[in-house]
């Protein structure tokens, strides 16, 4: 017998989708609706099968590919609260979550993961979208577990907190429990980025990286509508500029010989992070190529879930699911 396989909505550059190959899943079908984040995914995996919709307008029984798979993945974009909802402009991030528990329907996996805000696993502000989600699944045959992992907790060198939905199937939903954390000490982005920043023959490379000396803040990829690429909102450019870093832009070059690092000059003499250098503090394998112009592929790189917490999701998964296949069913 082959190993679980998944569908994976809303794919992005494909770390959920990465994490779970890692963790021993087969894709049957991937799709987003997304050019370059399409082509991310096809220039890294062409064997991969890469469709690009719109998860609204999907249709699985013209894919039917998509149906008796073990799961059913989605890092989707960010849903808004009720007390934020007003600010939206179209409300497509919720229709997207409502879009993800409905497929369900149709495809009937054997687990559900959705990967979103925090507080979309316990603040009231969400509980409407919980509700949603269990009552549609309830009468399936699922049960649900809502908790928050750190992608820091599984070898990734930024605090990034995800809020994250689980529905098994209900007979076999005790042998699930959410992954536990890998590793004791969190990786700092000076460890993590040195050797890139020293690839130009920057001299300093090695001061600055020991300054650089915690993981790094969330990567925050932004919005369609949004400008140009920065690292976050006000609060993790403060964080960044303590690691001398100018989080205002995404710089296209790492520092050459001549450059001179003294952040007290200000953000012209600190070091500004590169897209590659930003999928590396997701995680993302070197070798993992980002496509599109230089705002795209950062957004691609700040929305991605990263693959080692994919990876640890995918495994608590599939022991749940060998636990199933180990276990006679009853009747």
């Amino acid at each position: 017998m082959g190993g679980p396989t998944f569908v994976d909505v809303c794919a992005g550059a494909g770390g959920l989708a990465l994490g779970l190959e890692q963790a021993g899943f087969a894709p049957r079908l991937l799709l987003d609706d997304d050019f370059d984040a399409v082509t991310t995914l096809r220039a890294n995996r062409p064997h991969w099968n890469v469709l690009r919709t719109d998860l609204l307008d999907f249709d699985p029984a013209e894919h039917p590919e998509s149906h008796d798979v073990d799961l059913l993945a989605a890092g989707l974009p960010r849903v808004k609260s009720s007390a934020t909802v007003g600010r939206s402009e179209t409300g497509t991030e919720e229709q997207l979550l409502e879009a993800t528990v409905y497929l369900t329907h149709a495809i009937r996996p054997r687990a559900v993961i959705i990967e979103n805000v925090p507080d979309l696993a316990h603040s009231d502000r969400y509980q409407r979208v919980r509700d949603f989600a269990e009552a549609e699944l309830d009468h399936l045959g699922y049960e649900f577990s809502w908790f928050v992992v750190n992608a820091v907790d599984f070898g990734v060198p930024q605090n990034r907190k995800q809020g994250v939905f689980v529905a098994v199937e209900r007979q076999w939903a005790k042998a699930f429990q959410p992954p536990a954390p890998t590793v004791l000490q969190p990786v700092t982005v000076g460890s993590a980025l040195e050797h890139s920043m020293a690839a130009r023959g920057w001299p300093d490379a090695a001061r600055w990286a020991a300054q650089a000396d915690q993981p790094a803040p969330t990567l925050v990829g932004g919005s369609k509508n949004r400008g140009g690429a920065d690292l976050g909102p006000t609060g993790a450019k403060r964080k960044w500029a303590t690691m001398g870093v100018n989080a205002h832009t995404v710089g296209n070059e790492v520092p050459g010989p001549d450059f001179v690092w003294d952040p007290q000059l200000g953000r012209d003499n600190m070091v500004k992070i590169t897209v590659e250098q930003a999928a590396l503090l997701q995680d993302f394998p070197a070798s993992w190529e980002i496509t599109g112009r230089k705002t795209a592929r950062y957004r691609q790189v700040g929305h991605a879930t990263p693959p080692p917490v994919g990876r640890a999701l995918g495994l608590a998964l599939a022991e749940a699911l060998d636990a199933e296949r180990a276990t006679p069913a009853a009747g």
